[in-house]
């Protein structure tokens, strides 16, 4: 769940007055013209301050001869002992490695390839005519950062077509080594405007020196728009990632230094219908290992050129004026006591405010998701496993479309088309894990041969995970009115002050923003002092508490797998797979079979630094979070007092006293307790997947 950024900077949804923007199918015009025509056409891209298009090699040897780049070389000579010759050519080996080589041959074979390609996978490419328009009036008169959401391999392709499609300058593309490696199909993402970055450089001075400068002179020359992902990678869980920074604090620094007037970070948000990797993510949430990028994989997966991807909405937000952000906030005197040429480290108050505006970018992505019906489908499904009934389906689903729509949320709905067609529609089109047998919907089992552990896992797991990969693309939209319910359902009181309890920043936003809608809907009634839940807006309260329960106990989980006996260290890969395998264990050893856990791993990746940050002194550590950061068990004991209350009662302190937890919750609850921790079965124990967990269960 997206949290809102502490600071100045803030984006306020209107839920009143939400305009909904003409989208433009661009596909249909293709189905009517030659392809050939479209590739050959007269291209005649708008340019920044119509400069004439630079040649990659003009843009090498400027960054190669920059006055920052020169001074990193030297001083690197200086503390190697190697010759600034040796530097110099090692810096132009890197930029070899790393440059983008744009030709115009390169780009209209993409465009022939994938408007061929598009038209077998989609039924309609759908663009905001007017984001277009305003995008096209800014690339005209500052240096522009286009900042898609990531959530395919396609999203950067998608963005290139789209951009030759409307005439506007094709961007230089931050993409990973991996592509780098694919024969042929490497070397033509290069022409076509994609530069290679290493996935880490920590510690490597000129790599991040030739880097940083690359991106700024392509930024502070206005040869082409930069696109780089903030998530730094696609979401396998489907759901907004954690913003990275560093690529951020780069194409900042030009505007900061006075180089630039200003920059414009444009949020683009790309919206699924069905996501061409969805079953890949499903395996690699299971710990099944993610394919190399290669020439021949892609050439296997031609494959799916035969189904039906459904549709794109993609959709061009308001240009964020860095200036304009900035604005008594930071104040940019402090860059001219400092040469230019010398590298700057980022001040606190810098790094804070990049903070801000990566998740501000973010919230604007959020705000402008298109959600398709079966968005909602999975939502109610995975509510109602192992099946429900099609009429009941139908039912729920409108009622869920009101309650989205109510909240601000957009969607791709067919108002020309009955309810039961748009429903049947979106289980046809996901009919890889949805089926419908004897008027009952549920999901399919996946067969997984070997292991037969991983047997019984995967055979409900696979589509289990898909399906929640769509449900995870609404819940940024339903997550303040969902933790006001939950609130009001865990609070023995319902007074206001009593429920929530108030720090600087955006909490109170968050609290009366979410009060408000659940108002709107009919769910709450507010008085002065007290907060009333209505009976008739009982289901849809229902509804919001179960969507978020997985997210509850998944942190929940965390916290017990923590406060287990751990080996001293141990890196983030070597805790989510042990996490994995834990989980894993609980589902053999029959304590429950709550599968969406495996889909919220990545969001609690960061749960050992979340349990850090709220921990108190203590003399004796429990146990060490990632990074050797020390985590006493108070700080345990207080993430399990946000639980139910059988965990505030028996706060994990020690082996026992998870064991008599448990007891207890199966005594007051029955049937419907989740154990997590019985000894792991003797079958539960020949689970042997990924990074083997140094721990022993006592």
């Amino acid at each position: 769940m997206m949290a809102r950024p502490m600071g100045s900077l803030h984006f306020q949804k209107d839920y009143r007055s939400k305009k909904r923007e003409v989208f433009e199918d661009i596909l249909e015009e293709r189905r009517q013209s030659s392809d050939l025509h479209y590739a050959m056409k007269c291209y005649t891209p708008v340019l920044y301050k119509n400069l004439t298009p630079c040649k990659p090699s003009a843009i090498k040897a400027a960054v190669l001869t920059s006055d920052q780049l020169q001074y990193v070389m030297k001083q690197i000579s200086l503390e190697s002992g190697d010759p600034l010759e040796v530097i110099q050519e090692q810096a132009a080996e890197i930029l070899d490695e790393m440059g983008h080589n744009l030709h115009m041959g390169a780009i209209r074979l993409f465009a022939l390839s994938l408007c061929k390609i598009f038209k077998k996978l989609f039924r309609k490419v759908c663009v905001n005519e007017e984001g277009i328009q305003r995008l096209t009036q800014v690339i005209q008169e500052h240096p522009v950062v286009l900042l898609p959401s990531h959530r395919s391999y396609i999203d950067f392709l998608m963005m290139s077509y789209i951009l030759y499609t409307y005439d506007l300058a094709l961007p230089v593309i931050a993409a990973g080594m991996d592509f780098m490696s694919m024969r042929i199909v490497g070397e033509l993402l290069r022409m076509s405007g994609a530069f290679f970055m290493r996935r880490t450089f920590r510690g490597n001075k000129l790599y991040w020196a030739v880097f940083a400068e690359y991106v700024k002179t392509i930024l502070r020359n206005g040869y082409a728009p930069v696109e780089f992902f903030v998530e730094g990678q696609r979401s396998r869980p489907c759901k907004t990632l954690n913003p990275k920074f560093g690529l951020l604090n780069v194409v900042m620094e030009p505007f900061f230094k006075g180089e630039v007037y200003d920059t414009y970070l444009v949020p683009i948000s790309i919206s699924y219908e069905r996501i061409l990797e969805e079953s890949l993510y499903a395996y690699e949430l299971l710990g099944v290992p993610k394919p190399k990028e290669s020439t021949s994989g892609l050439i296997k997966a031609r494959r799916i050129l035969n189904d039906n991807f459904g549709s794109i909405h993609v959709h061009f937000g308001q240009p964020m004026s860095l200036r304009s952000l900035a604005s008594g906030r930071i104040h940019r005197s402090q860059y001219n006591l400092i040469p230019r040429h010398l590298p700057h480290r980022p001040s606190e108050e810098m790094q804070s405010f990049v903070c801000d505006v990566a998740h501000e970018v973010e919230l604007h992505q959020i705000s402008n998701m298109v959600l398709s019906p079966g968005v909602l489908i999975a939502a109610i499904l995975l509510q109602n496993l192992p099946a429900i009934n099609y009429s009941v389906l139908v039912d729920q689903t409108l009622s869920v479309k009101d309650l989205t729509e109510s909240f601000g949320g957009s969607l791709d709905w067919p108002d020309s088309m009955p309810s039961c067609r748009v429903v049947q529609s979106s289980i046809e089109l996901h009919s890889n894990f949805i089926n419908t047998v004897d008027g009952q919907v549920t999901l399919l089992e996946y067969e997984q041969t070997g292991d037969p552990n991983k047997e019984l896992i995967f055979k409900s797991a696979v589509s289990v995970l898909m399906c929640a990969s769509y449900r995870n693309q609404m819940v940024n939209l339903y997550v303040r009115p969902a933790l006001v319910v939950l609130a009001c359902k865990i609070s023995q009181s319902l007074k206001k002050d009593e429920i929530f309890i108030f720090f600087p920043g955006f909490e109170e936003k968050d609290f009366e923003e979410g009060c408000f809608l659940l108002t709107k809907c009919g769910i709450l009634h507010l008085t002065s002092h007290e907060i009333i839940m209505n009976e008739k807006g009982a289901s849809a309260a229902l509804f919001l508490s179960r969507m978020f329960q997985p997210f509850l106990e998944s942190y929940q989980l965390a916290c017990i797998y923590l406060a287990m006996d751990v080996c001293e260290t141990f890196t983030e890969k070597q805790y989510v797979s042990g996490l994995r395998n834990f989980i894993a264990h609980r589902i053999l050893a029959g304590e429950f079979c709550n599968f969406m856990l495996y889909s919220n791993l990545w969001v609690i990746q960061r749960a050992p630094k979340y349990v850090a940050d709220i921990s108190v002194p203590s003399r004796s550590p429990r146990f060490s979070a990632l990074r050797g950061i020390k985590v006493p068990h108070p700080a345990v004991n207080s993430a399990f007092n946000a639980g139910p209350p059988e965990c505030r009662e028996n706060p994990p302190q020690t082996r026992r006293t998870l064991t008599e937890s448990c007891r207890n919750r199966r005594k007051n609850h029955g049937k419907s307790c989740r154990s997590y921790c019985k000894q792991p079965s003797e079958k539960a124990n020949k689970l042997t997947n990924g990074v083997k967990k140094k721990k022993k269960y006592a």
